[in-house]
Parts: structure tokens; sequence; C-alpha cells
């Protein structure tokens, strides 16, 4: 499957802050004249009006910030054939300064096994998703949360409210502790007090926040001695690769594994958007040919998991030393490998031949059924929709986050307040702030350094 996450939130943004020169200017040249006038109307006044005029205003009190908010709830169901009672706490955690004032409410869904014969021993298990920008609905709501949404596994659309909200019975929570976490601007996730969620909108500043919500967490809950996991989505595995780093490094805390869902540690090679780089035309062709469920592959092959083998063995042994050759590539390699390229994807060779047998992955999405007027899905290449621009050469958005995403929100938002009791007046932001993208940080210096 084409990756949904990392598509809509690649840029590099630089920050100018621009000053007034010439306002400047004008008063350096106007000090001399404006002194000579404070001094004469001085020499007029009452002392007593000398002394209101010069007097400092009150500060303004800092604005108060409540306790950490939390709505707990016990539960019990059965997962892989185990009854597990557990607690539910759906709240916050503060992260502090050095000198222990609120910089940051992370909110965090946590589901802890009551009663554990194990105790402080037990796993426990910290999961979120990617973006960046994503709140944790969807390995909550999708994956790993002791209940899930409901939606057509044959990738119809889900269609309108009422969704359906059952048990998982095959979440891992038999296993380990679970904590989805929501990063700052996600979720219920705010910077507090005079911080900013900017001061949280990047590469380390991001995977700071995080590792500094795992050593409060498990401080907080009494868990040092638990072997810890991080299973990450998406940008969500890059993130967690850095704050597993960070743990190690800086606070002196192990951890026993990564997981790695749909991983993205090497954006400038894989990314299905990147122009000029030979890697991002590979690494996606496995993917393409797994949309041979569009029909568009002739011949249909007899077996779908040995043509998905040739696919990644025709992408690695033959298109890439040709893509590497370049211009020194003989005729006849050229178009084997152009009709080649054309099966495994099943675009024509004609698209293949104007495309210089460098497929991009979002361009694959608009083109497979351009003859139909449909776009595929990235997150599910089974999905589509229909769009407005049909000569776009690329989606305008994903065909199966679109279909989904409010069943999920739907789903979840239904879920925390008739399961777990959540009663709050703060908005919560799916997938994440607006002004985040935008805002977020690629470099690894953080912001005006």
């Amino acid at each position: 499957m084409l990756n949904c996450n990392y598509a809509y939130f690649f840029k590099i943004i630089g920050i100018s802050l621009c000053k007034s020169h010439s306002l400047l200017r004008y008063f350096a040249t106007s000090l001399r004249s404006a002194f000579t006038f404070l001094l004469a109307i001085s020499l007029l006044l009452p002392i007593g009006v000398m002394a209101d005029s010069t007097a400092e205003e009150p500060k303004a009190a800092p604005t108060d910030i409540p306790e950490p908010t939390a709505f707990v709830s016990n539960h019990s169901a059965s997962f892989n054939g185990k009854t597990i009672k557990y607690v539910a706490r759906a709240g916050e955690t503060y992260l502090r300064t050095l000198k222990g004032e609120p910089k940051a409410s992370i909110f965090s869904f946590d589901y802890i096994q009551k009663d554990s014969p194990d105790g402080s021993k037990r796993p426990v298990t910290f999961v979120w998703n990617g973006g960046p920008g994503s709140a944790s609905t969807w390995l909550h709501m999708g994956t790993f949360g002791p209940k899930r949404v409901v939606v057509p596994s044959d990738a119809k659309h889900p269609g309108s409210t009422p969704f359906e909200v059952k048990a998982a019975s095959d979440s891992i929570l038999d296993v380990t502790d679970l904590v989805f976490i929501d990063p700052v601007g996600t979720g219920y996730s705010r910077a507090l007090g005079d911080h900013e969620g900017k001061e949280f909108w990047g590469l380390k500043e991001d995977a700071q926040s995080m590792a500094e919500f795992i050593r409060d967490w498990t401080t907080q809950n009494g868990r040092w001695n638990s072997p810890r996991f991080i299973l990450g989505e998406s940008f969500g595995t890059t993130r967690a690769a850095a704050v597993a780093k960070l743990l190690q490094d800086d606070f002196q805390m192990g951890v026993n594994g990564l997981i790695f869902v749909s991983q993205a540690l090497d954006y400038a090679g894989s990314s299905p958007y990147v122009r000029d780089n030979l890697t991002s035309y590979i690494t996606y062709i496995p993917t393409m040919a797994a949309a041979l469920y569009h029909g568009k592959v002739s011949p249909v092959p007899a077996d779908r998991d040995e043509f998905l083998a040739q696919a990644r063995s025709f992408a690695t042994d033959e298109l890439m030393p040709a893509l590497f050759k370049g211009n020194t590539l003989d005729q006849t390699t050229r178009d084997q490998v152009r009709d080649r390229l054309a099966y495994f994807t099943g675009l024509s060779k004609e698209y293949i031949e104007r495309a210089n047998l460098r497929v991009e992955g979002f361009r694959f999405a608009k083109e497979l059924l351009r003859d139909k007027g449909l776009a595929i899905g990235l997150l599910d290449a089974r999905y589509v929709y229909d769009e407005v621009d049909d000569l776009n050469a690329d989606p305008s958005g994903d065909a199966a986050s679109l279909a989904i995403s409010p069943a999920y929100t739907s789903a979840l938002m239904s879920y925390m307040r008739d399961d777990l009791k959540v009663r709050w007046d703060r908005l919560y932001l799916a997938p994440a702030d607006p002004e985040l993208s935008d805002q977020w940080n690629w470099n690894l210096t953080p912001v005006g350094q």
C-alpha cells in the first residue's frame, strides 16, 4: 500500500522576521528633540505628577494553569482468548520546564491491566501514528485498541453515521499495557502558558517532547522496571528511532524493542513524490504491482504472491541497474525494462516511455484509472475517487482517507464519550492544528538558532 501520512506534510519552512529600518531611523533622528521637549515639560509639571508618570505599571499575573485533567474507567474484555480486567485513563500528562512550570499538555489513552500478577514488570507499549501532525486515532481505533471501528474489508465506502464500534478481541492488551499518545497540536494535546505549539513542531522538538512524555509517564505510574516498547506508524517510525536514542542517551532509559508499521526512515530516498531521486522510482514498484486489484495487469497472474515477488526482483535486479546507467543504457535493454515495468504496474508502454522509466508514486495513483476518471487510494489502493480535475498529474487527495476518516473520527468521539466517559469542551484536533504543517521544522537545528 502507498503510505497516506507523509504525502501532505513535506514542506521546508523558512521563517523570516522583518524590522522596519525606516521607522528605526526616524526614532534615532528624533531622539534629541524629543528629549529636549520632555525635559521642558518635566520642569513645568508638579512633583506628584512626575511620580505618577514614572511609576511602573503592575505586571499582569500569569495565567493560572489547572491541574491535569483525566477520565478514569474500569473495564473487562477478552483478548486472544484471555480475559483482562483493565483500567482506562484518558487524560493529560504535563511536560514541565526545569523550574517545574508546565509547558505542554500531552493527552494519552492508557490501558493498564488491573491487578496484574506481574505488577510493575508487565510490559508497556507506547503507540503513536505519524504525519507529522496525526493523532493516534488510526492505530487506536483501527488496530491495537480494545475497541475498533467497523469499516468494510472489501474497500467499499463505509457510508454515513452511525458507525459500529466493536470489541477488538485480537488487541495485544493480553500481553502488554498500551499507551496511545497524541503529540502536541493533535487531539487534546496543547502547549501551555506562554509556550506555543511551534516549540514542539519539528524533528528534534517533537522527539524531545515524546521522550519527555515517556519519562514523565513512567515516573508518575511507577513503571521504571517495566519492559518498554515503542510502536510507531509512518513518520511515527522516524519519531520512534529518534525517541529511543534520546531515552538511551539523555534519560538513561533503555528500550526493549521498536515496532515499525509502514516504516518511513528514508524520506528522501523513498517518498513517492520525490523527483529525480532514483531510489524513489524503485522502492514503490511492489506497491504499484499490488494494485493489480483493478484489473490493469495483463495477462492476469495466476498467483498474486508470486507476482509480487517477481515485481520485487524486477525492481532491484532490472529497473535499478537500468536507471543508474542513465543514457548509456542500450536500446534493447531499455525496451525490455519498459515493457516489464508496464506489465508490473498496469500502465501503458507509451506512458512508461514518456515518463522515461521513472514512475512517481502519486502520478501512478492518478494515471492507473485515468481512462475512467478515477484516482486510486494512497493508504489503500483498492479505494477509488472520482476527482474533478481529470487532467491533473497527481491526485488531489487520498481516496482511502476520504472514505474512512469520518468513520474513524466519529467512532473515536463516540467511544470516548460512551466508554471512556470523557466529558470535555476542548476541541479534539484530528488530524492536527491547521498551523502545524506549515510551521513544522524539518531542519535539525531548532528555529532561531
